[in-house]
């Protein structure tokens, strides 16, 4: 049974949520203060948190921080209910990072469609995430494929220095490519000449395949980040290996499957996140595209215009809140370079 904590210090309004909620098949656990709040969340571990704002002990806001810093709780679905509707109360909620709020009075239809909604996001996001955890796998696995790694062996290594471009859009696939050293990133460029990445690429990573398996042109732009050596893969041998070799077959369709998986979480993410969560979630993505390279520490070498397009947003804002997690004590700068000091603060980041 789904598990909600109610969070509200006036105790009509508590037993009213709570015999709604009950009414609705909901387990409920409440408290009457930020404090107890606390410790319930900790010790229940709920699917879905209903805070108060205006409390005592601790309000709604310091609830929602504290949470907020702990992995364990800092993904559970947190909804603000309060009287307080100015714009700055809510702007602040959502800011420390709130994934709803809801004014009193409030209709009794109101609230279960505000949890329902929330619960079905985060199933989304835990399926996509079970389905991401198996395709990590099944990237790794796909390197021992000796189909794969015969025609690599007997391919042409080409290097790229920074910032080249490895085909551009409308050209037509000759190639396979496979990623020795270094990282590429595709992307599109809209009518008024902003650039979305749509891909990153590492050591072991094929890419370009999608429209040579369709025979259709490109339809985006690959181009070299810090610099790369690829492996140069002839179409024609590729795709006899396809039609000849049926492991090799699955293994693409499974390869295609992950992508479509990647940009439906990209297209969450761009939906709900906000500015600083995906900015979060890109350096976590490059933090892991990199990990392979250096065994101490994670450095990460990407211009603030190459992130702004990853996250698809304003090269301004990132450099601001770039600045913030120095601050922070997420990460070190110097240039384009970016070392991660703490990977937990951002994969857990929620705000």
């Amino acid at each position: 049974m789904t598990k909600i904590a109610v969070i509200e210090d006036n105790h009509e309004m508590r037993e009213n949520i709570q015999e709604i909620l009950e009414l609705a098949d909901y387990e409920v656990v409440t408290a009457a203060n930020g404090k107890e709040g606390i410790e319930v969340v900790k010790n229940t571990s709920p699917d879905l948190i209903i805070c108060d704002i205006m409390m005592p002990e601790l309000d709604g806001y310091g609830v929602l921080f504290y949470l907020s810093k702990n992995p364990i709780t800092s993904k559970i679905p947190f909804i603000f209910l309060t009287a307080k509707t100015e714009r700055a109360d809510m702007r602040k909620g959502m800011n420390l990072g709130a994934d709803d709020y809801i004014a009193k009075p409030f209709e009794e239809m109101e609230l279960l469609e505000a949890i329902e909604s929330r619960l079905k996001k985060k199933e989304v996001f835990a399926s996509i995430k079970s389905l991401e955890d198996k395709w990590q796998g099944f990237k790794k696995a796909v390197k021992d494929l000796s189909g794969l790694e015969n025609l690599i062996q007997d391919a042409v290594i080409k290097e790229y220095p920074k910032k080249t471009i490895v085909y551009n859009q409308n050209d037509k696939p000759k190639f396979l490519f496979r990623v020795q050293k270094g990282h590429v990133r595709t992307y599109k460029v809209s009518e008024d000449a902003k650039e979305l990445v749509t891909g990153i690429y590492g050591p072991g990573d094929f890419f370009g395949y999608s429209e040579l398996l369709k025979k259709e042109v490109y339809s985006e732009y690959a181009m070299s980040m810090e610099g790369a050596e690829l492996v140069l893969i002839n179409a024609e041998d590729f795709e006899t290996l396809m039609l000849s070799d049926r492991d090799v077959s699955l293994a693409f369709i499974d390869i295609l499957a992950g992508d479509l998986l990647e940009k439906e979480q990209a297209l969450l993410s761009m939906a709900y996140n906000s500015v600083r969560k995906r900015v979060a979630d890109a350096l976590v993505t490059l933090y892991y595209k990199y990990k392979s390279q250096l065994a101490d520490r994670v450095e990460i070498t990407v211009s603030r215009d190459e992130l702004a397009s990853m996250v698809g947003t304003a090269t301004e804002s990132v450099i601001r809140i770039l600045s913030e997690f120095k601050n922070d004590g997420f990460i070190k700068s110097k240039g384009s370079l970016i070392t991660v000091v703490d990977i937990e603060q951002l994969s857990s980041y929620r705000y």
